[in-house]
């Protein structure tokens, strides 16, 4: 057992009492807490949201290696792999409908003849990290290609020797038995296979799985897929919401790919978007075409203040403190005492929407630096008592609290 792994777990072991998640059953079952840390030191991933690019939002079952290949060289080229977006994850419809005679997955060969090991050589030599899509039922959701239930040692392994570093692990045409059971199947496969492979579990928050699925993997989604438009957005920024204590290091909430980008909400709207994705420590998987993007679309996805908010290194998912009318007040914590902030205005007019710093936990009579994070500016170096910003609708406005 290396050193830097022993005390990783201990360090998220102690988090995790700090946090106080016995609603998990770490503390109440010594069986749970040896999984988790097993899990721990064969993974070691994700101490931070995963950031990257995932292909369904905008391609579903259109996709290819010439795809993805360009696409990973987009990432490089934009910047973007630069400020985090490491990780090119290939979803649904990348394998052929059936199994070799062997048993084992096979890519498709009208598109991607040339095999997931070299392409995840071509992403991994540009300094990036390729990720695969399977399921935990007998077909993938597209129905077109073979899912893992029954072969989940066999497909770990193989996307092991692939050189795999993240799998989406989806929860379609299943055999109607508990998604924990499936999804703990696969888990113990991955620890097996003898590569770190960052784990995502899809089964669209049906089974409270934020209360269990830190035991097995790395982040889960909380809620359905989401639509490119405002109304899924807001809705979907509630759902997660409610699931904010599981969320630290390893170990995230994840209410699905971004869509900034893809056309269907107003630069206003994906800003907001960005932002409290960023603000929840959401996995930060961008959802559209990078390598047609415009500048709009990558100046939210390049904001490397608000990225850096999503990556603080404490880890303490950001949650709504407040809502009225539609004018809603988000904020976490992070390190060095610092505090993130959201005004969000969810209405269809232009309002005016404050906070106070004892809200905040923050007192109101020192001086708290305040800058804001899309303009790139300091609000005030010296501000008492609280902040007020008149926002436009369905806007936000999003600062970064220094308290002395």
């Amino acid at each position: 057992m290396k050193a830097a792994s022993f005390l990783f777990v201990v360090v998220i072991l102690l988090w995790t009492s700090i946090k106080g998640i016995s609603c998990m059953n770490i503390s109440s079952s010594s069986k749970a807490a040896q999984d988790y840390a097993e899990f721990l030191l064969a993974n070691g991933v994700a101490l931070t949201p995963p950031m990257g690019w995932n292909s369904w939002n905008h391609f579903q079952c259109n996709i290819d290696e010439r795809t993805i290949k360009s696409t990973a060289d987009a990432l490089v080229s934009t910047g973007l792999a630069a400020l985090g977006y490491k990780y090119v994850n290939i979803d649904d419809c990348w394998a052929e409908e059936s199994r070799d005679w062997k048993g084992n997955l096979k890519a498709k060969s009208s598109t991607f003849p040339s095999g997931i090991k070299a392409l995840a050589d071509y992403v991994q030599a540009r300094g990036l990290k390729l990720g695969i899509y399977s399921d935990a039922g007998y077909r993938t959701c597209s129905n077109k290609m073979p899912g893992s239930l029954g072969h989940e040692e066999q497909d770990a392994r193989t996307f092991a020797e692939w050189g795999v570093d993240y799998l989406k692990y989806d929860n379609c045409y299943n055999d109607g038995s508990r998604p924990r059971d499936r999804y703990a199947r696969m888990s113990y496969a991955l620890r097996k296979a003898g590569r770190p492979i960052l784990y995502s579990l899809c089964e669209w928050g049906e089974e409270d799985p934020a209360k269990w699925a830190g035991l097995y993997g790395n982040a889960w989604r909380t809620t359905g897929d989401i639509k490119d438009t405002w109304e899924s957005v807001i809705s979907i920024a509630d759902q997660n919401n409610i699931w904010g204590r599981y969320a630290g290091p390893g170990r995230w909430n994840d209410p699905d790919m971004l869509e900034v980008g893809n056309g269907g909400m107003t630069i206003e709207e994906y800003r907001s978007h960005f932002s409290i994705w960023a603000l929840m420590k959401a996995p930060l998987l961008i959802g559209c075409d990078v390598r047609s993007a415009s500048g709009q679309t990558l100046n939210i996805l390049k904001n490397k203040e608000v990225i850096d908010v999503n990556q603080d290194s404490m880890g303490v998912q950001g949650r709504k403190i407040r809502s009225k009318a539609g004018l809603e007040v988000w904020a976490g914590p992070l390190s060095r005492k610092r505090v993130a902030i959201v005004l969000w205005n969810r209405s269809g007019s232009r309002a005016a929407i404050s906070v106070g710093w004892r809200e905040l936990g923050l007192s109101p009579h020192n001086p708290v630096i305040v800058r804001d994070l899309w303009t790139h500016s300091f609000l005030s170096k010296n501000k008492r008592y609280g902040v007020t910003a008149f926002v436009a609708p369905h806007a936000c406005k999003m600062y970064l609290l220094t308290p002395p």
